[in-house]
């Protein structure tokens, strides 16, 4: 037996379907039900049961066999193979930092897959040796692993980052935040395009930009942004004729009236905005203001500071509905604007 033919696979649930067959089941195990030994209906039988496609169910019965479960005996059909069930998923994120950015994605991931599955985070700090430790203490022991490859532009480690990911079974494996780069369309997950990100977004606000004589990126050496910010920002500035500079941080340097900033740390952000303040220049009129990266502080701080961002909780939605099955798993680059307030 199965379940109970009153149970029902309910369509407007969360839960895709393929996992409430995966929970049935898990159900009637630890009710005990179904036990060592036992079989299951086949996939057609399940399929007729509960009017579900036969791909359906047949993802269900593979993701029972994957976590052990259950395994299959040719010419046979399927049998419970063990009753130690946890009636969830196991994730493995591995970021490359812990930032307020990265939160809003682990908050969003946490949310979207409800009680589908357990979530562990750890941080590789851009470090391919720790990758490396990271992968090898938790192989085998979860159903996905998300990674954001924040690392392969300075590796010195022997086997590069790239290597590493090709190690984790190609169906248990998403990439988050950032493409493998040369290897942009082979590792599903979801991610920016940095150069072409920038470029497309300043340019939607080309109208706001032009009362600026001069713009200026703020990119702080030795922090791991990704640098094809600077192309992307140089080949905007080269297109439409704005005189540019890339400088590394604001400290002594004054404001001058006519320059627009954009600035990718928040201590850079502050200083600004406390410079403007004592220069007695105002943002958005005498000086322009652009933070990379959307938070909701920035929404409220001196009454508006414009942004540049990709959609974080969209992100975190995409990887999770990946993990759940609800999306396609494939390389998908998350949506990015500029978002125009007061300081622009």
């Amino acid at each position: 037996m199965l379940v109970d033919k009153s149970e029902r696979i309910l369509t407007d649930s969360r839960t895709p379907k393929y996992l409430q067959v995966v929970n049935l089941i898990l159900d009637e195990i630890e009710k005990g039900k179904l036990n060592i030994g036992d079989r299951i209906p086949s996939i057609n039988e399940t399929s007729f049961d509960f009017l579900l496609s036969r791909d359906t169910v047949e993802k269900a019965y593979n993701e029972l066999k994957d976590r052990g479960i259950i395994t299959s005996v040719r010419g046979k059909g399927f049998y419970v193979s063990s009753t130690n069930v946890e009636n969830k998923l196991k994730v493995l994120l591995l970021f490359n930092k812990l930032s307020s950015y990265k939160k809003i994605i682990y908050y969003s991931i946490i949310e979207t897959l409800g009680d589908n599955a357990t979530v562990d985070m750890h941080i590789h700090h851009y470090n391919v040796n720790l990758l490396e430790d990271l992968l090898h203490q938790s192989m085998g022991k979860y159903n996905y692993y998300v990674v954001a490859p924040h690392f392969f532009d300075k590796e010195t480690h022997p086997v590069t980052g790239y290597e590493l990911l090709k190690k984790i079974p190609k169906d248990k494996m998403l990439i988050m935040d950032r493409a493998v780069k040369g290897h942009e369309n082979e590792f599903p997950g979801i991610f920016q395009d940095f150069a072409k990100d920038i470029f497309a977004a300043l340019e939607s606000g080309l109208s706001h930009l032009r009362k600026y004589k001069r713009m200026i990126l703020v990119f702080p050496k030795g922090d791991m942004y990704p640098v094809e910010i600077v192309d992307g920002f140089k080949r905007f500035c080269f297109f439409h004729d704005f005189e540019n500079l890339i400088l590394d941080g604001i400290d002594d340097e004054p404001l001058y009236e006519g320059d627009l900033f954009l600035v990718l740390a928040e201590s850079d952000l502050v200083n600004i905005i406390k410079k403007s303040r004592e220069q007695g220049l105002n943002l958005g009129q005498d000086v322009g203001l652009i933070s990379y990266n959307e938070t909701p502080l920035k929404e409220i701080l001196d009454k508006g500071i414009s942004t540049i961002s990709t959609d974080f909780i969209h992100m975190g939605r995409s990887i999770a509905n990946q993990i759940l099955g609800t999306e396609d798993r494939i390389p998908i680059k998350n949506p990015f604007r500029l978002i125009v307030r007061k300081s622009l």
